[in-house]
């Protein structure tokens, strides 16, 4: 018998597109929430069309489907809605007493327009957890300014700390591979509205979450910011090394590339006496952490010679057996033929209308009592699939009132 998952008793009205938004709904939709996305009747979600590549379907055709969409839209039914019209206005207010969440990423204002701003749907349904992802936030001098992760990356101090050393060659500013702003304000926001759906069990209060991502990408700087704010010193880029833990990096070996994590100083001794330098293991300027921080630019050239010396396996195989961290750069080819990643079965393959099946990366959160994604979840929806359903199923819509209203290019 299947568990019921934690979020079955929610419904989601999501408005938002690109990836912070959706990559919150998804999470929620992955713990068993209803999720009703929003997209605009013949175009949709932004992403649809940010491809190659595509799904492909069983003669291995391009679909309409682009990877980028499918990587954060699963478990959500799809409604096709003009919300610029009087009509589609009224649609969206009637769902909204269905639901007990909603999700936008509008510009500052522009739904207080269209009156399906926080005030007004509160009006309508008084225990609303209404959540709005935005750049810069409701208020400040940016607010009404729009942008992407990469801008966030730059203006939030993450490129001031990625990146090679500007004093070593390719040094300089560097982005991380993945729009990490946008993810992790996904993440923020699913925790901020778990956190409010819990108040309203509580007390029966709704709230309004003002999610920015500017205001993710300053908290996520972590130790970064804490090291200025106790320092008074901007850190600076490090390149695959730790401003605070040596040796913490990569290193090459003699046909290949590993990463080397010594957390502590006994690793750091186990790490150098496997590769035959011992003596460096409580050498009077290396023994201690702070020691081998103070005096990186000479130990490291050292560590890198030892390494070098051997194998990626050795090194590996060796440091694996008395505990110290290390691993291999691999690719994502690499990745999904990792014995650890087939055994934790992260990657899940899902029915699709149009591609027979999709493969997806399966939901990191693992409960023993109401699992997260499973052999029922919904894929990534086509545009406008679930739009009749919807309203025909939860609003009460007869087949006619539907077929005026895609008539008039409400639907």
């Amino acid at each position: 018998m299947t568990a019921q998952k934690a979020l079955s008793h929610i419904r989601v009205l999501d408005l938002s597109r690109v990836l912070a938004g959706p990559w919150c709904s998804q999470n929620l939709a992955d713990l068993g929430a209803d999720v009703i996305k929003i997209e605009r009747p013949g175009a949709g979600d932004d992403t649809r069309a940010w491809g190659p590549p595509y799904a492909r379907d069983a003669d291995g055709n391009d679909t309409t489907e682009a990877a980028y969409y499918l990587a954060a839209n699963r478990g959500k039914r799809s409604v096709t809605m003009d919300i610029a019209s009087a009509e589609g206005q009224a649609l969206l207010r009637e769902l909204v007493k269905h639901c007990d969440v909603v999700l936008e990423n509008y510009k500052v204002g522009q739904l207080k327009r269209y009156g399906l701003d926080y005030e007004s749907l509160k009006a309508i349904k008084p225990d609303l957890v209404y959540c709005s992802v935005t750049g810069f936030g409701q208020d400040g001098p940016y607010a009404h300014r729009a942008g992407y992760d990469f801008l966030f990356q730059v203006m939030g101090g993450l490129m001031s700390v990625t990146g090679e050393r500007d004093d070593l060659p390719g040094g300089g500013p560097q982005k991380a591979g993945v729009a990490l702003t946008d993810l992790m304000t996904g993440m923020y926001a699913t925790i901020a509205i778990l956190a409010a759906l819990t108040q309203r069990d509580r007390d029966g209060s709704g709230q309004y979450i003002d999610m920015a991502l500017l205001d993710v990408q300053v908290a996520m700087l972590a130790n970064m910011g804490s090291n200025y704010l106790n320092s008074g010193k901007p850190p600076k880029r490090w390149g695959n090394a730790h401003p605070n833990i040596v040796p913490y990096q990569t290193f090459a070996c003699s046909d290949g590339y590993i990463i080397v994590a010594t957390g502590n100083d006994g690793q750091y001794q186990k790490f150098v006496e496997v590769g035959g330098r011992g003596d460096l293991a409580f050498h009077e300027r290396y023994a201690t952490n702070p020691l081998r921080v103070k005096n990186r630019d000479e130990l490291v050239p050292l560590l890198a010679a030892m390494v070098q010396a051997r194998s990626r396996d050795f090194w590996i195989d060796r440091l694996e057996a008395v505990g110290v961290p290390c691993g291999p750069i691999n690719n994502l080819d690499d990745v999904y033929k990792n014995p650890q990643v087939l055994a934790r079965e992260l990657v899940m393959e899902v029915p699709h209308p149009t591609a027979g099946k999709v493969k997806l990366v399966r939901s990191p959160m693992r409960m023993s009592g109401a699992p997260a994604d499973d052999a029922s979840t919904l894929p990534p929806p086509l545009l406008g699939q679930h739009t009749d359903e919807v309203l025909r199923d939860l609003l009460g819509h007869s087949d006619a009132d539907i077929a005026a209203l895609r008539n008039k290019g409400v639907l």
